[in-house]
């Protein structure tokens, strides 16, 4: 097993993605062992910013356009995360420990059809809007506490 105390976060950025009726994408994982839904995220390119980041992001994954989404607020600092120990050494090439997140909370100003996560890179099976408050309960257990803190964050802007 390997420790992960050496081993670095990963860089990430993540979007909430609040419809008009202030519900939450989010996208049934394609490679999760277990029925686990999560909102759009992953990791920031070299020399990428984080907002950048997170838009493509939101593309590569749901197919929308960042035309179709508007700004609310930036998460104020990073958030992290620890993979579980069986997982360490086996995600990501090894390399990485856990992620290191900065979230977006953006409002999709779009149709449900301009959803479609059958993109290049397919990560979701399904999709759903869901009530913030649930979004705990549908993640896998070791990103938990992560959206949480996301929802705490974000709370004065969620309905």
């Amino acid at each position: 097993m390997t420790a992960p105390e050496p081993l670095p976060y990963r860089p990430c950025a993540g979007i909430m993605l609040l419809n008009a009726q202030g519900q939450v994408f989010v996208g049934q994982r394609r490679d999760a062992s277990v029925e686990a839904w999560q909102m759009p995220q992953g990791g920031i390119d070299p020399g990428e910013d984080a907002e950048t980041a997170a838009l493509r992001e939101l593309g590569e994954e749901t197919g929308i356009a960042p035309d179709k989404v508007e700004l609310i607020a930036i998460a104020p600092h990073d958030l992290t995360y620890d993979l579980p120990p069986e997982l360490v050494g086996k995600v990501w090439k090894g390399r990485y420990r856990g992620q290191i997140q900065r979230w977006f909370l953006y409002r999709f100003l779009g149709k449900d059809d301009d959803v479609d996560i059958a993109t290049r890179h397919p990560e979701f099976t399904a999709w759903r809007w869901i009530a913030p408050a649930t979004l705990p309960d549908v993640i896998v257990p070791f990103k938990r506490d992560l959206y949480a803190q996301v929802i705490d964050i974000f709370t004065d802007h969620l309905r």
